[in-house]
């Protein structure tokens, strides 16, 4: 799974395991072991707390829906603010997402794993493989549109069930609320893989009220979207590694971190290459990092840090 739209898999990076083969506890079954991969499940809830020995079952799970890992700890007030929203969203979903909420606090073994330098942060399992998916809060309508990207990632790998919540009657998903229509033009095109059309419906949206904070948000992230699909990783690596100061190639590798959820890197490719370069030259690095810094969220540790060079570099 490879796929930019949500970053590269985490595989290699984050190793889980020691999580994946704990002794079965006693007590319930594994919310879904009974129906095969692509079927449906049932499960105790649609959000289900998650601690170091029951996370298997959750990797199981996995194999038949894609399941969101929330990542969040009680003293953390941007998780107290993006925790509802993700319920919210998989509720409306009627099945086809579950959520895992993870108090790092109390399952170190898990934060360890996912490397949870940061939280609010939000990671998915799909057929038991972990991808990026983004860190910090983020708007309702982020959200909505990172999670189609998930559905659409799971369907090519195969993992196309639904999940009924055990004791429930089935129930069909709950009406979204109507979305503005240029919002919803964005959302279908995400759906779609049609980024161009995505910028195209927020640039308009922007045009007709500037102070449209999701639009904004939005748009950021399916120009980054954008700008990696179909870029091949190993060929744009070469080249930058063969142009240390070759602006546009330099530019592409930084996104590709992002994308693969490699914020650091990203951010000190770019400000490495912003301190070797003349002063009529810095304009376009520095226009990108302030872009990569709003995807991330300003209140994210890495941006903080990342702010701080790029103005000791300014001045």
């Amino acid at each position: 799974m490879t796929d930019p739209t949500l970053g590269a898999s985490l595989r290699g990076a984050v190793d889980l395991s020691t999580l994946r083969n704990r002794p079965a506890s006693t007590g319930p079954a594994a919310p879904g072991e009974e129906a095969p991969a692509g079927s449906g499940a049932l499960v105790p809830s649609l959000v289900l707390d998650v601690t170091d020995e029951t996370f298997p079952q959750v990797l199981e799970l996995s194999r038949t829906v894609p399941v969101v890992v929330d990542l969040w700890a009680e003293w953390c007030g941007p998780c107290k603010q993006l925790s509802p929203i993700l319920e919210k969203v998989v509720l409306e979903l009627g099945g086809r997402l579950v959520l895992a909420k993870v108090d790092v606090d109390a399952n170190p073994q898990l934060s360890q794993a996912f490397r949870a330098q940061s939280i609010p942060m939000v990671v998915a399992l799909v057929a038991g493989q972990p991808v990026q998916m983004f860190t910090g809060a983020v708007p309702e309508q982020q959200v909505r549109e990172v999670f189609a990207q998930l559905l659409q990632l799971a369907a090519q790998n195969g993992v196309t069930g639904t999940v009924a919540v055990d004791g429930e009657a089935p129930h069909e998903a709950a009406d979204e609320p109507a979305l503005p229509p240029l919002h919803a033009e964005a959302f279908e095109a995400i759906e779609e893989g049609d980024y161009a059309r995505a910028v195209t419906a927020y640039e308009k949206a922007l045009a007709e009220n500037p102070r449209d904070a999701e639009a904004r948000a939005g748009l950021g992230q399916v120009q980054l979207l954008l700008r990696v699909q179909g870029v091949d990783l190993q060929a744009a690596r070469a080249a930058a590694a063969s142009a240390p100061q070759d602006i546009p190639a330099q530019l592409t590798v930084a996104d590709l971190d992002l994308a693969g959820g490699h914020v650091e890197d990203a951010f000190g490719r770019l400000l490495d290459l912003f301190a070797q370069l003349p002063a009529d030259q810095r304009t376009p690095v520095r226009e990108r990092l302030l872009e990569l810094f709003a995807l991330v969220g300003d209140a994210d540790p890495r941006v903080i840090a990342a702010r701080g060079r790029l103005a000791s570099l300014l001045f």
